[in-house]
């Protein structure tokens, strides 16, 4: 407990008795009685051979109970184990290699870790560090091919996470590193830990081609990503229709179905083979297993197919459809709920183009905006 607040109060003897109060604050003062602690208590940690002088090799992570000017920050030293002068500790307590290591001269380093907390006077804990030297990598990293789709709204993509590339290596201690080719760098950017691939804002329509790389620092590999941006124009909203599938995810819609999908849908809808199908969202069903997916036809001509004519060619090919995906319902109005009587049920659709959605797999990635669904009884 760092302090206590009492309230005192003095009352005399007269009639009536009279009395005032006060404050009075007790603040206790920290001694500094704790030693730093290492968690873990000991550590084992490996380095590859041949790696460049000043590799990090370990955090050490320390805590103290004491206050903060009895606690942090922590003095670090290396007691034994470092005769020959092969590691150091900075003041951060990151372990790093003072030399290049050699997996035939030694395979395996104790080291006793001294830390000393600010406090006066100081506390000291010791930890013991064991680091094994293994061979350098002899696997080189695989990575999967990636192939994204974004939709956007005319000139409107606000930019983020597009996807993940995805990278094994068997080397067990090979940490893996993925790096862009520079040119690239003003349209996307790479994540160099996790392999995130990020879109920055105003990308224009079309198909772009990656430079990416993957290295474990010994071999570095190629990967094929290739990103494919389309906007979307506003008379698409006009003449969309849904397709409410079911008991399906929207990973495993992209990753298992889409592309069979999208191939069966153009078969039962297109009426000339320059027509184009464009998938114009994806999204859950709010409280349910279900998934809506959002499709527009534009004719070589220019213009949009009419719902009625797109849901009259969807209803005759349902079942082929459903050899692909079950399909709960094919959808141009969305009016449950709602008893208009005498009345027409409007349903208008609006788009969020600030609200990007990403589902991602392995292979594929598909980014799209979130849609609302609005419907009103009209006259």
């Amino acid at each position: 407990i760092s302090g206590y607040s009492l309230v005192v109060q003095a009352r005399d003897s007269g009639t009536p008795p009279l009395s005032s109060s006060v404050t009075v604050n007790v603040d206790i003062s920290d001694v500094n009685d704790n030693s730093p602690v290492f968690t873990p208590a000991n550590y084992t940690a490996v380095i590859q051979e041949n790696k460049p002088v000043g590799t990090s090799i370990l955090q050490l992570v320390v805590t103290d109970k004491d206050s903060f000017h009895n606690g942090p920050p922590f003095t670090f030293t290396i007691l034994t184990g470092n005769e020959e002068e092969e590691f150091t500790l900075d003041p951060h307590g990151v372990l790093r290699s003072a030399v290049i290591f050699k997996h035939m001269v030694s395979t395996e380093y104790v080291l006793c870790v001294q830390a000393k907390d600010s406090g006066k006077p100081q506390q000291v804990s010791h930890t013991y560090v064991q680091v094994r030297v293994i061979e350098e990598s002899i696997h080189k990293p695989t990575a999967i091919p990636l192939e994204i789709f974004i939709v956007t709204m005319e000139d409107d993509f606000p930019g983020g996470v597009i996807g993940k590339i995805h990278a094994t290596d068997q080397d067990v201690y090979d940490v893996l590193t993925y790096t862009l080719k520079s040119e690239q760098k003003s349209l996307f950017k790479v994540n160099s830990h996790d392999g995130k691939i990020i879109a920055l804002g105003g990308l224009d329509n079309g198909k772009y081609v990656l430079n990416v790389s993957v290295s474990d620092g010994r071999f570095q590999v190629p990967i094929d990503v290739v990103v494919h941006v389309e906007q979307l124009l506003q008379e698409m909203l006009q003449n969309t229709v849904t397709i409410r599938f079911e008991s399906v995810s929207p990973e495993d819609f992209v990753g298992l179905h889409m592309h069979g999908f999208r191939r069966t849908l153009r078969n039962a809808v297109l009426s000339q083979k320059q027509d184009s199908l464009h998938i114009i969202s994806i999204q859950p069903v709010a409280g349910s297993s279900q998934l809506d997916m959002l499709f527009a036809v534009q004719m070589h001509s220019g213009g949009f197919y009419k719902p009625a004519y797109l849901i009259q060619k969807l209803t005759n090919a349902r079942r082929h459809l459903e050899n692909v995906i079950r399909i709960s319902a094919i959808l141009e109005k969305n009016c449950s709920g709602l008893d208009c009587q005498e009345q027409h049920c409007e349903q208008s659709l609006s788009i969020d183009s600030h609200s990007l959605m990403t589902y991602s797999t392995a292979r594929i990635s598909f980014v799209c905006p979130r849609f609302y669904r609005n419907v009103r009884c009209m006259c």
